[in-house]
């Protein structure tokens, strides 16, 4: 395999170095797998296989969600980027039964494309066969994009395998994605989704011979390049999710971009996903630190620890052997110089990093061979961030602690996270605004300033195989003692008050989860005027392996938590956002 030698633009601790990378460029024609390669692309596609459905040309599974674009609330669907992707994994097998199988699933869920021109939604799809684009609430126009992505791969490696009416077809549906998505046009802020774009335009461009998508694509590449270099990292920043998308994305793209101006904007960007994973590892608990942008768990999932492998080549060994239907197609190396930063954590260290330049977003993680803490310093607090997270016990059985505001159980993403932290000592406040999003920050914005609620609580929340091992002593007053898997955490909740209502420290738990809670209300459905309210707001104090002595005031209607040299004020009444 061929390497490019390629100066790459780093930003490190402020700084853009340069530095030496190498990249495969894979641009050889699609060749059927060896015998060991087929044996673990098996493997990977063993689910898949167990779950296709031979009368809707689909993958079956059981609905899950993360709580919006969808309506449905359970049963089983056919999902339509699943199916595409299993298309891809087949006919990478290169067998003919599984080409056959994965020309019925083409076929199918091509047709499930809304390709009317004139129409809102034209070029995506909905997320499952079972709620078509029109019930969906609202539609994914991300579909063009992550759908986009298996068809390339289909045109570009496969076309030549395909029935002649399929090719065809696989193209149609590409060009409809690509004036999808240059249509909708994303702001490089929106990081996934901007690399992800420009994957699918620019390549799709370059390989059917189409040079408007190609110049879209290369000019969005370094709109993105540009962006992140001036920001000086990814929006979505620190996200076990879609940074990991963003890695792959911008691999795929190093990988089969024929452009040499687009190869030397995204060598560095390349770079940066490793060296944000790399520089938030916690080796102890092989956890990705927070704080996390955009999650969808509070531990690291087994295929990631696998990818660092492949990325390493194996010299990082976790032990994992999770195999992925891309392990063939997407290259994945790890600069050679982080991959220390993987093994172990000799001692401890603090990695402070601003996210996002406009709004001086800035996170903080403190890598201690005990635990990790990670918080930014403002933020809502929707369901898939991580503005507080802890983590801590073992690689074997690690636990987390996430800070949540729950209304009704469910995440109140109209909560804003305020915090200071040095090493493992935090200050922080929770207050709420009056036009924020509800489950979501701007899917479902709250309408009249006013929420009804039967329950609100702000929750630290422990979980994962060490929580078993939590226990949080009765809460004396303000306070409360947790011992985390042998780790002391001490809470001090210096103000809580919704209304007139002060909240009240309550502690509890099931099979899987402990918790600690700041209760703001309980008991009966009601309305509330958020905008009528005097007060709402939480601050608080937290310690890991120290007791915090901190205090409060009250001044020009603010609330303001000190300890030592750690400062945090926000407004006592909900403030307007719309």
């Amino acid at each position: 395999m061929k390497l490019l030698r390629r100066l790459a633009l780093l930003r490190c601790s402020g700084t853009w170095l340069a530095v030496t990378t190498a990249v495969p460029l894979l641009h050889a024609a699609w060749a059927p797998p060896e015998a060991a390669q087929l044996a673990r692309l098996d493997r990977a596609l063993a689910s898949w296989n167990a779950n296709y459905d031979p009368g809707e040309r689909m993958v079956r599974r059981p609905f899950s969600s993360p709580g919006y674009h969808t309506t449905l609330t359970g049963g089983f669907v056919h999902p339509t980027r699943d199916s595409l992707a299993y298309a891809v994994g087949l006919l990478d097998t290169g067998r003919p039964a599984d080409l056959e199988r994965a020309t019925a699933i083409l076929h199918r869920v091509i047709d499930l494309q809304d390709q009317d021109p004139a129409s809102r939604t034209h070029g995506i799809w909905s997320w499952f066969l079972e709620e078509p684009l029109p019930k969906m609430s609202p539609p994914d126009f991300n579909w063009a994009d992550f759908n986009g992505v298996s068809l390339l791969q289909v045109a570009r490696d496969h076309r030549a395998r395909l029935p002649a009416d399929l090719a065809r077809k696989v193209e149609t549906s590409l060009d409809h994605a690509c004036r999808a998505i240059i249509k909708r046009n994303v702001g490089p802020g929106y990081t996934n989704i901007a690399i992800m774009g420009a994957y699918v335009t620019l390549v799709t461009g370059e390989t059917l011979g189409r040079p408007e998508f190609r110049d879209y694509g290369i000019a969005r590449l370094k709109r993105f390049h540009d962006h992140t270099l001036e920001n000086g990292t990814f929006e979505e920043y620190n996200s076990p999710t879609y940074t990991i998308v963003a890695l792959h994305e911008l691999s795929r793209l190093q990988a089969h971009a024929l452009s040499p101006e687009a190869q030397r904007l995204v060598a560095p960007l390349v770079r940066h996903a490793w060296e944000l994973l790399a520089r938030h590892f916690h080796a102890p608990t092989r956890q990705w630190a927070g704080p996390h942008s955009r999650a969808y768990s509070s531990l690291l999932s087994a295929a990631t620890l696998a990818q660092i492998q492949r990325g390493t080549g194996g010299r990082v060994d976790f032990g994992v052997d999770e195999p992925s239907r891309e392990d063939l197609r997407l290259p994945l190396v790890c600069p050679p110089d982080l991959e220390p930063l993987f093994r172990d954590l000799p001692s401890p260290r603090t990695v402070t990093q601003t996210f996002v330049q406009r709004s001086r977003t800035i996170g903080t993680t403190y890598l201690h061979p005990r635990y990790a803490l990670g918080t930014v310093n403002q933020g809502d607090l929707w369901n898939q961030r991580r503005a507080l997270l802890l983590h801590f016990g073992t690689a074997a059985a690690p636990g987390y602690l996430h800070l949540r505001l729950l209304k009704n159980g469910y995440d109140f993403s109209s909560g804003i996270f305020t915090s200071a932290q040095r090493e493992g000592l935090v200050v922080a406040t929770v207050h709420l605004i009056t036009y924020g999003g509800d489950t979501h920050i701007s899917l479902d914005k709250v309408k009249n300033a006013t929420i009804r609620a039967r329950d609100l609580r702000l929750r630290f929340e422990f979980g994962g195989p060490a929580a078993s091992t939590v226990t949080v002593a009765p809460p004396a007053g303000d306070r409360a003692a947790i011992d985390a898997a042998g780790l002391p955490l001490h809470l001090q909740v210096l103000r809580a008050r919704l209304g007139t209502r002060d909240g009240v420290l309550q502690r509890g738990g099931n099979d899987k989860l402990r918790w600690l809670d700041v209760v703001l209300h309980e008991g009966d459905d009601r309305e509330f005027s958020l905008a009528s309210l005097e007060e709402a707001i939480v601050g608080f104090a937290l310690g890991a392996q120290q007791t915090p002595q901190a205090s409060a005031s009250l001044s020009a209607g603010r609330l303001t938590v000190t300890w030592d040299d750690l400062t945090v004020s926000a407004p006592l009444k909900p403030v307007s956002r719309r």
